[in-house]
């Protein structure tokens, strides 16, 4: 039942190969079904190749956490907020802002003076 999903995607993706959203699904879906190597080939080549697409930092970010690559993680936060806010996307910014202060240890008390 799982795999159907995936199949279809797959075979979406044989037609059309340069759609971002497939791929993006794609990662998704790979990640699901804890493939995480082959999410990761998705959601880098949405960044290499769609960088416009924006939903797809966090999402690359979190994986790169969650695989010890944190300096990864940070610089693919810091690239989705600039690309964010050439989009004026600000609540995408402002979860990407969320997660890259978590990243690289930022508290909220920090701010006090």
């Amino acid at each position: 039942m799982e795999l159907s999903r995936l199949n279809k995607l797959l075979e979406f993706i044989k037609n059309e190969p340069d759609d971002e959203f497939l791929k993006y699904a794609l990662a998704t879906e790979y990640l699901r079904l804890n493939e995480t190597d082959k999410a990761l080939a998705y959601y880098e080549d949405l960044v290499n190749n769609h960088p416009g697409y924006t939903g797809t930092y966090y999402h690359l970010g979190k994986l790169y956490e969650a695989l010890n690559r944190k300096d990864d993680a940070i610089k693919t936060y810091e690239t989705g907020m600039k690309m964010t806010k050439e989009k004026r996307d600000n609540h995408a910014f402002s979860e990407l802002q969320a997660v890259y202060r978590q990243a690289i240890g930022f508290e909220e008390d920090d701010d006090d003076y």
